[in-house]
């Protein structure tokens, strides 16, 4: 647990006064140990002078007991004085005080020169310290003898430690009363901190009714004598009057606080009610929260309204049939429809803040997030078609996406609108096979009649008449001749009617690769007699395909039967296949070593009835047939002549044609349906 406010101030108190309390301590003791050292040095050098003047006489008349006497005189009225002794001029002891003996080594432990007035000495006698004074006899330039002190060091040393004690409890008592006076001091500002943290509390669970500062003792009106009850600040007890808005002071100015404030400095109310840091605190954070209190009134009435609004919005958005959804700047849905949410077969808590790859397959996610970039980065708007397959079948769908920008003018976000135009759709279908039937139905149905009929008598008796009549006779080439043209009669015959003709397809999975397999199989030892050899180049990855199976054959048929008939012997014809990831379509191209096709026929060659070929060669449907077939599955296909080098058959590039197939693939999700491009 962490050390509180309050213990802070009390250990940083505790540690101040107790760093000062040492130091002015050492300090005190440094200064009087000093005073004390210097006063015995003094007395010291007193005493041996003293004795030192004292002792010529007596040593010029050689009288040893007025010598003596006064040795034990000066020793004898100092308890602190160890020893004394004189020494003559050649350094022999005159008189001393020991007791046991001089000790003859102690004549050269302290030394002092004529012409030096004393010499101190610290020594240690084995027993105590003993401060050592050396002091010369003199008269005039002459000296005449040596007088030696010594001063024991305890006495010092007890006045000295007496003083310790003396100032260490001075000290302590003076260090108490500071420190009772800043707890006393530090429990104030503590208390009423404690008390603001206890408010901001009730603020943090939503009570903002809270006062931290005491109740005024002085209010303004009272200090201004203003009897104004209209007043914002009249009969306020807890807030100043230039925290509030509104007040009718002559001297005030109106607005509220930040507009106020500079105003209200110079007023005799804010002069004598300020100065206390803490009771300002207090009283800026109780117009705080009176201020977060209207604001939050407000922001909640803001809300309801919002609240009201995007109800209304969402009541609108799910009433209308369109698919609506909003995708912000990073691809998250933020909003979607009931339309939408019917469409993905999910609940709206399903998709409200997922993105395209939670949602979609991998590549038509990767689809939906290259279109959102590039709206986001060039600002425009994209309008397309989609074919969106549910358990009830196909349902085409004009999309259109646009950025939503901020007030700022940057795109905030992506909005998606789609409207069903599945019966448009059909309508345009069922229009265009209306117009192709009232333009060949009639020709295709008199062709069937009138055509068809004696069509098949003449080939009828044709076949009679070739075998009755021997090969050689001439008439039998004749015959031939006839019966071949009246096949190619039958064969137009055919293709009118199944260009003319509405079928319906089934729709089912399957290989694409396995279907081109199936076909080359059947078609590639016909090819081989006129030395045309079909090489195939398939993707082992690729994946099914929804759609018709036999109308799959009937494109490849044709694409190989006209990639034969453009070669006609010698030559090659190639098909790959390939899966687009980012378009998610299967690619497929066929492409061969023929003539070619004019740049001026390659935008005719999906019409009816257009043709390059001789007239027993073809019809001019085949492509058509085809085309109608790939538009049918949602595709589309397109001719290069001459290929370019990644469709081309072989290294010549400036021959050949090469047909591209692209089919878009289909997915299942489990709760959608289908989806398909």
């Amino acid at each position: 647990m962490k050390t509180g406010l309050r213990g802070k101030l009390y250990l940083g108190l505790f540690l101040l006064l107790f760093f000062f309390s040492v130091l002015i301590f050492f300090m005190v003791t440094r200064i009087m140990r000093e005073a004390l050292l210097e006063e015995n040095r003094n007395r010291g050098i007193s005493i041996a002078a003293n004795l030192a003047a004292r002792a010529v006489e007596p040593i010029l008349t050689i009288d040893f007991l007025i010598l003596k006497n006064l040795v034990d005189e000066a020793t004898s009225l100092n308890d602190d004085i160890s020893y004394g002794f004189i020494l003559g001029s050649k350094g022999e002891v005159l008189v001393h005080t020991f007791r046991g003996g001089f000790p003859v080594e102690m004549k050269e432990t302290n030394t002092v020169e004529s012409h030096q007035p004393f010499s101190r000495r610290l020594l240690d006698t084995g027993e105590n310290l003993v401060y050592d004074y050396a002091a010369p006899v003199m008269i005039g330039e002459e000296r005449i003898g040596t007088v030696r002190v010594g001063l024991l060091r305890t006495r010092v040393e007890t006045a000295i430690n007496r003083l310790l004690r003396l100032a260490f409890l001075i000290t302590s008592i003076v260090t108490l009363a500071a420190g009772i006076v800043g707890a006393v001091l530090a429990n104030s500002v503590t208390r009423r901190i404690k008390l603001l943290q206890q408010s901001a509390e009730k603020v943090v669970r939503g009570e903002l009714d809270t006062h931290t500062a005491p109740t005024l003792k002085e209010n303004c009106w009272e200090v201004m004598e203003c009897d104004n009850t209209r007043c914002k600040a009249y009969g306020n007890f807890y807030h100043r009057c230039w925290y509030l808005a509104g007040t009718l002071c002559a001297n005030c100015i109106a607005g509220d606080y930040a507009t106020k404030i500079e105003t209200c400095r110079h007023c005799a109310v804010y002069k004598k009610s300020t100065g206390d840091e803490i009771q300002s605190l207090a009283e800026s954070f109780d117009y705080m929260t009176l201020s977060l209190k209207k604001r939050m009134e407000e922001l909640q009435d803001a809300e309801k309204t919002m609240r009201e609004q995007r109800m209304l919005l969402k009541t609108i958005l799910d009433a209308t049939p369109e698919f609506v959804y909003l995708q912000d700047c990073h691809g998250k849905y933020q909003a979607v429809n009931r339309a939408f949410c019917h469409v993905l077969g999910k609940e709206e808590e399903q998709i409200i803040g997922k993105f395209d790859h939670d949602l979609y397959p991998p590549d038509r996610a990767a689809r939906n997030i290259e279109e959102n970039e590039e709206i986001l980065r060039n600002g425009t708007v994209l309008e397309k078609q989609e074919a969106i397959e549910s358990g009830s079948g196909y349902r085409w769908c004009h999309v259109m996406r646009m950025p939503v920008r901020s007030p700022d003018g940057t795109i905030s976000g992506i909005l998606w609108s789609g409207r069903d135009i599945t019966a448009l759709k059909e309508m345009e279908a069922r229009m265009v096979q209306a117009r192709k039937m009232e333009s060949v139905g009639q020709l295709a149905a008199g062709v069937a009649h009138e055509i068809n009929t004696p069509l098949g008598v003449i080939l009828g008796y044709t076949q009679v008449l070739l075998e009755e009549i021997p090969e050689d006779d001439p008439r039998h080439q004749d015959l031939e001749i006839i019966n071949r043209q009246g096949k190619i009669c039958r064969r137009i015959v055919a293709d009118l009617l199944k260009f003319s003709r509405w079928s319906g397809s089934t729709y089912a999975f399957f290989a694409p690769n396995e279907v081109i397999e199936e076909i080359v199989s059947v078609m590639e030892h016909t090819f081989n007699l006129d030395r045309v050899t079909i090489r195939c180049q398939l993707d082992p990855l690729l994946p099914g395909f929804l759609g018709d199976r036999d109308k799959f054959k009937q494109v490849l048929v044709n694409l190989l039967n006209n990639a034969h008939d453009a070669i006609g012997t010698d030559g090659r014809i190639c098909i790959t296949t390939s899966f687009d990831a980012m378009r998610s379509e299967l690619v497929m191209t066929v492409s061969d070593t023929g003539q070619g096709i004019p740049k001026e026929d390659q935008g005719r060659i999906f019409d009816p009835f257009f043709t390059t070929k001789p007239v027993d060669k073809g019809t001019g449907l085949g492509l058509s047939v085809s085309y109608g077939i790939i538009q049918e599955h949602g595709g589309r296909i397109t001719v290069e002549s001459p290929p370019g080098a990644d469709h081309a058959c072989d290294n010549k590039e400036d021959r050949g044609a090469a047909f591209l197939v692209r089919l878009p693939t289909v997915y299942f999700q489990e709760g959608q349906g289908v989806l398909k491009n």
